[in-house]
């Protein structure tokens, strides 16, 4: 299983690395991540939400031999990070800067397989949105109009509707620090006009509403075409029921222009001489950043992203994102009268909230990126245990009485345990054990207990295939777990060390069979815990950059009915070590006291 070699950054020539482009009569998959926003760093909720999520398909679609490229990017316009720069008494572009560092920083030690992590504060952004603008000007798909806005006369500017907070308008919810643009309680879209009791977020002031002139996406002249994508696409790429459920309460509710500039200095300048001292409104402009930095990764941008006979378009986000994804960026696409791909398969996850409460970047509850490395947990152990959680169709919950009993259970006493049974009693001398040299297998397909065993394991497989392909993630970590369970009950019913001096030829059967396992569990688990798989191939003394691999066309799936064909006979293996380390009662009260409270408090 996995002859392959491939770069997950492109084919290399030299030093040079060369982007991938699609390739005719293969899978294309493009896969992108909500583009996270650059002016704070990121916390646990918004990793599994959308940058984790999309590297573990990214890294299964690799696996299978698809042809695919991972496209992510920090978000860095608009007025969250001019707020920010005040605070910090620098420029917006030292914002961006200094945190797009951070970001990069903290998935790299989470190990997200970025094919390319760009940013939208790049001329490439600013020229795809520019064109996309012009086009949709061309087309009359755009309109003027005078809106009441927010200024504040304390800080002598129209204030952007995430710079007024007040009392979500909705009676069921009366949240008091709604946003202007979307409470963040309930998720309903608003107009800053809306909230009552407004306030400027900067100087806590009471904002006066006074007539400035925008620009307008229409979205009901665009409805018809957007339904029928959507109707289509919905069906096609098997959405998931809170992106339907989002997306029909917009259309349902009856689509309405949408504002797509904003009077704001720190964006992409709108090209257009009675707007000219404006700039485009961050959620017209964020997920064109897909396309700009796609247009980063390779000049030939277009082939990926205006191909939609060859291309499947994947999005992962968190579900406030939604709206943005289903309704604002087809629409925006769908009005230049060009052929973009379109997405066709749209993951989304619900809220991970931290012990008692919620994960905030704002208010700074909760573990951050740049936490995590600090606790000297490996970042296999925070992957598993955030993709265990992944909240798929509610919100789930983090804690560390949670972690520490996945951690030692489920890692450490199933994976763990099993792959180190196995590979210690290998490397056991000749009289105790291997001396370290797989045995042969005759006999395997008759043997009972083994052939039951691959019987079940082959299924699982499948399972695990079926699972991953409808991106239901969590599912098929489980399902990848479920056969090192029955790794361990194999081992158990065989009673290999009693086989050993009464039957060799049996015994070198389960220990083939057992070691096939280890290796195809370092397979099924390289998408959720890349780190974990490293360690398993050194063990295994396989070369670091062994390609593992799932695919149909090397018959993997296949080989993983017959385990003992796995690995070779004669392979001497390497020095097992222990994979994981216990988490004790003590540490769990040291992280639930170090991460009580806000970050900033906790930093002082």
């Amino acid at each position: 299983m996995g002859d392959r070699k491939e770069d997950i950054r492109g084919e290399e020539e030299g030093c040079q690395k060369i982007p991938k482009l699609p390739i005719p009569g293969k899978r294309n998959i493009l896969i992108t991540s909500a583009l996270p926003y650059v002016n704070n760093v990121p916390h646990l909720g918004n990793i599994i939400g959308c940058v984790l999520s999309a590297d573990v398909f990214s890294r299964y679609c690799r696996l299978r031999g698809y042809n695919v490229i991972y496209i992510c990017g920090t978000d860095e316009y608009g007025t969250a990070t001019e707020t920010k720069a005040m605070e910090e008494n620098c420029t917006p572009q030292e914002i961006c800067d200094k945190y797009h560092a951070i970001h990069k920083e903290v998935y790299n030690w989470f190990n997200i397989s970025f094919d390319e992590f760009g940013r939208t504060s790049t001329p490439q952004h600013t020229e795809v949105c520019q064109d996309i603008f012009k086009k949709l000007m061309e087309n009359n798909w755009l309109s003027e109009n005078t809106i009441q806005q927010f200024y504040c006369d304390n800080c002598k500017r129209f204030l952007a509707d995430r710079l007024v907070e007040g009392t979500c308008p909705f009676p069921n919810c009366n949240y008091d620090s709604a946003r202007g643009d979307q409470c963040e309680k309930c998720c309903e879209m608003l107009n800053s006009t809306e909230l009552k009791d407004p306030r400027c977020k900067v100087c806590r002031k009471t904002p006066q509403i006074r007539d400035t002139n925008h620009l307008f996406l229409e979205l009901p002249l665009l409805k018809d075409k957007l339904e029928e994508y959507i109707n289509a696409m919905s069906v096609a790429g098997s959405w998931s029921q809170n992106a339907i459920q989002a997306t029909h309460a917009w259309l349902t509710g009856g689509l309405k222009p949408r504002c797509i500039t904003r009077d704001l200095k720190w964006g992409v300048p709108v090209p257009h001489e009675k707007f000219k001292d404006k700039v485009f409104y961050v959620w017209f402009d964020a997920p064109i950043g897909y396309i700009s930095i796609t247009s980063c990764y390779t000049p030939d941008w277009e082939k990926w992203w205006k191909n939609p006979e060859n291309v499947e378009l994947y999005q992962f986000m968190g579900k406030d994102n939604v709206p943005f994804h289903t309704v604002m960026f087809p629409s925006t696409l769908l009005g230049t009268g060009e052929s973009w791909t379109l997405m066709k398969s749209i993951s989304v996850t619900e809220y991970l909230n931290y012990e008692a409460g919620k994960f905030s970047k704002s208010k700074g509850t909760g573990v951050f990126g740049n936490d995590a490395k600090g606790t000297n947990i490996p970042p296999e152990v925070w992957r598993y245990y955030l993709l265990t959680n992944r909240p798929e169709v509610s919100d789930t919950l983090f804690t560390w009485t949670d972690l520490q009993a996945k951690l030692n259970t489920e890692l450490l006493n199933n994976l763990g345990n099993f792959i180190n049974r196995v590979l210690s009693f290998i490397v056991k001398p000749p009289g105790q054990g291997y001396g370290s040299i797989i045995p042969d297998a005759q006999g395997a397909e008759s043997h009972l207990l083994t052939k039951t065993l691959a019987e079940k394991v082959g299924n699982y497989v499948e399972q695990y295939v079926e699972a991953m392909e409808k991106v239901k993630l969590k599912q098929a970590l489980k399902i990848g777990m479920s056969i090192s369970g029955e790794g361990n009950a194999y081992l158990q019913e065989s009673q290999f060390w009693k086989l050993y001096k009464q039957d060799q030829a049996s015994c070198s059967v389960v220990m083939r069979t057992s070691v096939g396992l280890v290796y195809l569990l370092a397979s099924l688990l390289e998408p959720f815990m890349p780190s974990f798989s490293l360690k398993v191939l050194k063990q295994l003394n396989l070369p670091p950059d062994s390609t593992l691999s799932l695919s149909d066309e090397a018959g993997d799936l296949e080989k993983a009915r017959k385990p003992w064909e796995v690995l070779p006979d004669g392979h001497k293996i390497g020095t097992p070590e222990p994979l994981f380390k216990e988490m004790k009662d003590e540490d769990v009260a040291f992280f639930q006291m170090k991460f009580s409270g806000r970050q900033a408090d906790r930093a002082e």
